[in-house]
Formats: C-alpha cells, sequence, structure tokens
C-alpha cells in the first residue's frame, strides 16, 4: 500500500477523515516554504501537497497565482521542488505529494522526473491538466518507481471518465469539488457529494475533495462522505498574511474539523 494510501486507511479506521494542506514550493521564500510545509504537518495536516510554480497556472485562483507568481519571480527552478521535498521529509513522516502541470515534466523527462522524485523521499504526483489516456509515460515510470499518480475528477465527467480516473489512480482520486479555479468559497459545492457517490459506484476506495475548503465545518462537511479535503488557497493565504506561525495556527483550526460528523 502507497504511504498515501496507508494514511487515509488509517484516518478512515480510527472514525475520521484526512486533512490534506497544500503550499507552494518557494513562496514567500525557499526555506520559508519548507518551514511552513513542515509547520502545517506538525499542526494537523496529514499529507502535503507541494506545488511546483509555473507560469501558466489555468486552475489556480488569484491567491495561488499569485504565491506561485512570487516564487518565480524569485528565481524558482524545478529542481528546487526536489529539495523541497528532501528537506520536509527528512524532518516529518508526513507523505509529500508534487502538485505540477504536465509540462514542466515532460521538459525535464518523464523517467528523470520520477526517479529525482522517489530519490527525495517523494509520494506521488497530482497531474491536473493530464488525462489518463495521455498519461501512458507517466503510468509506465510510476508502475516502475511505486510513486502514487493522483487524477483528477469533475461534476461534468462522464461515468466512463470516472472509471478511467478511478483506475489509473493510486493513492487517491481528486475530486473537483465545484467546476472553476481553486479558491476559498463560503459554501462547497453539492456537487462534490454526488460526485463522490459517482466515484465510489466506479469502484474508488479513496476520494478526495478540493477547490474551495477554507474553514474546519467545510473540513468536517466533506469528511462525512469522503476520505480528505484538500485545502489550498486559506493555507497560502495564511502563509502570505502572517508568516509559518500564522499557517500553523490555520492548519490547526481546520484539523478541528477531521471528526468525521455523524
Amino acid at each position: 500500500m502507497s504511504s498515501v494510501a496507508s494514511v487515509l486507511t488509517t484516518r478512515r479506521q480510527a472514525g475520521s477523515g484526512a486533512l490534506i494542506g497544500y503550499l507552494p514550493v518557494g513562496f514567500p521564500s525557499f526555506d520559508e516554504s519548507v518551514d511552513a510545509a513542515v509547520a502545517i504537518a506538525e499542526n494537523g495536516v496529514d499529507i502535503i501537497e507541494l506545488g511546483l510554480p509555473y507560469s501558466d497556472p489555468v486552475m489556480d485562483g488569484p491567491v495561488i497565482q499569485k504565491a506561485t507568481q512570487h516564487a518565480l519571480a524569485n528565481g524558482f527552478k524545478l529542481r528546487h521542488g526536489f529539495d523541497a521535498v528532501r528537506e520536509i521529509t527528512a524532518r516529518v513522516d508526513t507523505p509529500v505529494l508534487l502538485m505540477t502541470y504536465w509540462n514542466p515534466v515532460i521538459q525535464y523527462g518523464v523517467e528523470r522526473f520520477a526517479d529525482d522524485l522517489l530519490a527525495a523521499g517523494g509520494a506521488g504526483l497530482i497531474t491536473p491538466d493530464l488525462i489518463p489516456d495521455e498519461g501512458s509515460d507517466w503510468l509506465s515510470a510510476s508502475e516502475r518507481t511505486g510513486l502514487d499518480r493522483v487524477f483528477l475528477a469533475a461534476p461534468s465527467s462522464s461515468d466512463a471518465r470516472l472509471r478511467q480516473a478511478v483506475d489509473a489512480s493510486r493513492g487517491f482520486v481528486y475530486a473537483v469539488s465545484t467546476m472553476g479555479i481553486t479558491g476559498a468559497r463560503s459554501d462547497v459545492d453539492q456537487a462534490a457529494k454526488v460526485l463522490v457517490s459517482r466515484l465510489r459506484e466506479a469502484g474508488c476506495e479513496n476520494a478526495c475533495v478540493g477547490l474551495g475548503i477554507s474553514t474546519a465545518d467545510q473540513v468536517r462537511e466533506i469528511l462525512a462522505y469522503a476520505d480528505g479535503a484538500i485545502v489550498g488557497s486559506a493555507l497560502v493565504k495564511a502563509l502570505a498574511e502572517g508568516g509559518v506561525d500564522r499557517v500553523a495556527a490555520v492548519a490547526r483550526e481546520l484539523a478541528q474539523g477531521t471528526s468525521r460528523a455523524n
């Protein structure tokens, strides 16, 4: 069993769900991004989603776009992602998934990317703009290395597409709670619950919901039917406004929602 799936299983058996936290590498600086990732892991985040800044972040909302553009302006290079994974996993046992658009992986070399991620201690990849039927190179590389591969499922996905995402994913399937870009919302879309139900019908064991989650109550709401709640913009905003101490406090607040609702 993958380290990510193991965490999700352990949390489920304990009668709770997992909190997955996103932060970008290199924001506000490389060292602070590593410290922030460690801090959220030490304050209730069960799985870290570490974003690689990219020049064309089509799925990211304004908070994350601003942070990643800041990192790029400060000289972020792809190799810094592996450095960050190595430093984080040396300090905490929390699994680290890289979130990356697919073009940088192609430019780096898929096999080389997989090898370097494995060597750094990474758990796998979340690939928001890669669909399974166009991901044969990554499927092959992840099989060879044992890395997790997390594909996305959206409310608009056909049943066939959902089955494809379930069959191709390892670790979990990333259920997009609402159509559009990332960013905190006051209400988590009801479509998320329907989507997770459809994923279960397609054979999905681990379904985690992201896009728009920003409060402990929303985490609790999601974990009443899903295996994990993914929080990004709320953590990035906290880091931007109050540094490592503030993002640690927000992670601690969000983690209060990981006890499943009855």
